[in-house]
């Protein structure tokens, strides 16, 4: 039978909570009437975790690449195994969004493609709820789940598009009030307790359901992304082509948050920002683009204060500092 669902997990060294969310996934499933398939394509891992996937689930369609492509190449070499973006155009954006031509000699892929963190566990009823909500709602592009921290307790889910306001309190948490507000694109409390669906700008890449059609009229993921803001970037182009995005509270995700970037945090610190100035620099007026990087760098000034004072407290050791110091000076040169 041809599957409703296709699930996409990108590893990079986190085997056994790659294993949890497996074991998630397939239990979601055996509960559902859906058919699916499921690929990992893992990042290089040097943790086994393409062996553990051989071993522990060999219905798992793996693709073990020998370097890590990123998150967006990653998922994008998912996607195209699957079917989806076969006459994809490079690197597509908001502002040119003409359909591809179809391939009337392949068969469609499944009518729609789950992006799992490998650091989620899938609630019991979480995928057939997103499913059903995706064919009841024709004009949903794109939906994500209501995301729980490991203890059960709120996380953010669903966030508004970047805002010069939210390059603010990046650098400058002003009070936790602001930084919780919708002046930080945070949706309010009420609306996940609520129970019902949400329109929304974006989910968290971690949980991130998208409809066939989507892929075929705007494209896959932007591969000049490596890792962060490409999610936001798909969801910029599927929202710039007519399509809504909601966030579905009913169906609930585990998400054990930054498993994988966690593990290199001044680096990902780099990367973070070179991925938002690539997102600015595609989106964003030009304006926007250099009130941004002014703020940055003042941002910049006061993290390396703050980073000073801790280290004379003897909060972080003289390598931190050192290693904190050259992130920041590193994004300071981008920012010029």
């Amino acid at each position: 039978m041809k599957p409703d669902l296709s699930i996409v997990i990108v590893s990079y060294n986190t085997r056994q909570l790659l294993k949890e969310c497996l074991d998630s996934v397939y239990t979601s499933l055996a509960e559902s009437t859906l058919v699916s398939e499921v690929v990992v394509v893992d990042n290089a891992s040097r943790d086994g975790s393409a062996a553990m996937v051989r071993k522990h689930f060999p219905q798992v369609r793996l693709i073990a690449n020998e370097d890590n492509r990123g998150f967006a190449a990653a998922n994008n070499q998912a996607l195209r195994t699957l079917g989806y973006g076969i006459e994809d155009r490079k690197y597509p954006s908001s502002s040119n969004l003409q359909p591809p031509i179809s391939n009337i000699h392949s068969p469609p892929p499944p009518k729609y493609v789950m992006l799992l963190n490998p650091d989620t566990i899938v609630g019991k009823n979480a995928l057939d709820t997103l499913v059903r909500f995706m064919d009841e709602n024709p004009r949903a592009g794109a939906c994500g789940a209501r995301l729980l921290h490991s203890d059960g307790g709120f996380q953010h889910s669903a966030f508004a598009f970047p805002t010069l306001f939210q390059v603010f309190l990046d650098f400058f948490p002003i009070n936790y009030r602001l930084t919780d507000s919708p002046l930080n694109g945070r949706y309010p409390r009420r609306l996940y307790q609520a129970g019902k669906p949400f329109p929304i700008d974006h989910p968290l890449g971690a949980a991130l359901m998208v409809r066939r059609e989507v892929t075929e009229q705007v494209g896959l993921f932007d591969e000049r992304f490596f890792i962060y803001c490409e999610e936001i970037d798909w969801c910029l182009r599927i929202k710039a082509a007519g399509w809504s995005i909601w966030c579905v509270p009913e169906a609930e995700i585990v998400h054990h948050v930054a498993q994988s970037t966690g593990q290199f945090r001044d680096k990902m610190f780099v990367a973070l920002w070179r991925s938002r100035y690539q997102l600015f620099e595609k989106h964003y007026s030009r304006l926007f683009q250099w009130a941004a990087r002014r703020i940055v760098r003042l941002g910049l000034g006061a993290q390396a204060r703050r980073a000073r004072a801790a280290a004379r407290r003897g909060e972080i050791t003289e390598s931190e500092l050192t290693s904190r110091l050259r992130a920041y000076q590193q994004v300071r040169e981008m920012s010029k």
